[in-house]
């Protein structure tokens, strides 16, 4: 699902300031991608990767995915989805406010949705902070909110052939 505005400029995106910039498509956590994360992580908790146990002692009546690989999505998310055509390189700076609301039962599907709360220029390009919230497909309650601080930078021509501020 692209951006829901034209940001084309450097201008457009300052304009976005307060507002929704994405939603993104559907994302299901199977259980493959759950046990690779367990995998890559070392975290085997039964709760996650043991779906007979899960089924019969799980409040949640089978696996739930890991918190963080819910999380580990907004990376895949920036890089699907939030690059501008006036920037080369973007990178995930940081996150605050980080909560986990619901646990994400294993075979359902999450999006996010950005706000874009607050856009500065640094030296070399933008560091951008995005109001986040992973939903949960079908539920009220969120998987994560979060307010998350990633960082943009400039193509070099970007400034100096037309690039407009």
């Amino acid at each position: 699902m692209p951006l829901l505005a034209d940001v084309s400029t450097l201008d457009k995106l300052r304009a976005l300031v307060g507002q929704q910039v994405l939603l993104t498509d559907w994302v299901t956590m199977a259980q493959p991608r759950v046990d690779l994360f367990a995998q890559a992580t070392e975290d085997f908790q039964w709760i996650h990767v043991d779906p007979a146990r899960a089924t019969q002692e799980s409040p949640f009546g089978g696996t739930i995915a890991h918190g963080f690989l819910t999380l580990s999505l907004l990376g895949k998310f920036y890089g699907d989805h939030l690059s501008f055509p006036f920037c080369e390189m973007g990178i995930n700076y940081g996150l605050n406010k980080v909560r986990f609301t619901n646990p994400v039962r294993t075979g359902r599907r999450v999006r996010g949705r950005f706000v874009l709360r607050k856009l500065e220029e640094i030296a070399g390009g933008l560091q951008m902070t995005y109001a986040v919230t992973i939903e949960i497909d079908g539920e009220d309650k969120p998987a994560c909110i979060a307010e998350s601080v990633v960082r943009q930078y400039f193509k070099p021509a970007f400034g100096s052939e037309g690039g407009a501020r």
